[in-house]
């Protein structure tokens, strides 16, 4: 029979507001903010707060491409008030600014995504992939592909990965958590739900692994973050 996973505290959502308060404030006199890569984003359907044993950086608050609806301003209009776009920048822009908007302003908030993920991948490229694999970078792949294109090696990584919540018919394989949080609790369950693996066990320290076995139908974690190929 499936044993729930365990679940943090509400308050931990909390603790992660202030330090993304804290952060913000420091982040070299530019808008936006700065999330611990322990941000509950999961790629699977259920998430829960993760202890932020690293620091990534994210985009600021401002037009998020990915999301646009809507009419946009067609590509042939799409010129700064001066000066001209790069034929990346204008490959980046299109399609992606809405009407009435400074199409410079949404190319801002793309560079600025870019700088905040270079200089975190410089001090922990960990903390980068999963800030990648959790949503943390806004449209992180067009972001990467048309503006910094030198962070291709980590959207690759990316791409071996997945955060927390639930994966349906996972690889088999052994898998690394981006976190050491103590909470991180992860299940891999066959037919019928049936437990076929699961961990931490109780008392383990340092980074969590994870086994999932060859005929696994689900993995399912709470509180790791995310995870990578061990």
């Amino acid at each position: 029979m499936r044993r729930p996973l365990h679940r943090r505290p509400a308050a931990a959502a909390a603790v992660l507001a202030a330090l993304l308060a804290l952060t913000a404030c420091s982040s070299e006199g530019k808008g936006g903010g700065a999330a611990p890569d322990g941000t509950p984003r999961a790629a699977g359907p259920t998430r829960s707060a993760a202890v932020p044993d690293r620091q990534a950086e994210v985009a600021p608050t401002g037009p998020t491409p990915s999301a646009t609806k809507g009419p946009v301003v067609p590509d042939s209009a799409l010129k700064p008030v001066t000066g001209s776009f790069t034929e990346k920048e204008k490959e980046y822009l299109s399609g992606r600014v809405p009407q009435h908007t400074d199409p410079a302003a949404v190319l801002q908030t793309g560079q600025e995504s870019c700088q905040r993920l270079e200089r975190t991948a410089k001090r922990d490229k960990d903390a980068a992939v999963g800030a990648i694999l959790v949503g943390d970078v806004p449209d992180a792949e067009a972001v990467i592909t048309h503006l910094c294109t030198a962070q291709r090696p980590l959207l690759a990584t990316a791409r071996t990965g997945f955060g927390e919540g639930t994966v349906k018919a996972p690889k088999a394989g052994s898998y690394r958590a981006l976190t050491t949080n103590p909470a991180c609790v992860w299940q891999a369950l066959g037919a019928d739900g049936k437990v076929l693996a699961e961990g931490p066990a109780n008392g383990s320290e340092g980074p969590v692994r994870a086994n999932v076995p060859v005929g696994a139908r689900e993995f399912t974690s709470s509180g790791c973050y995310a995870w990578l190929p061990a």
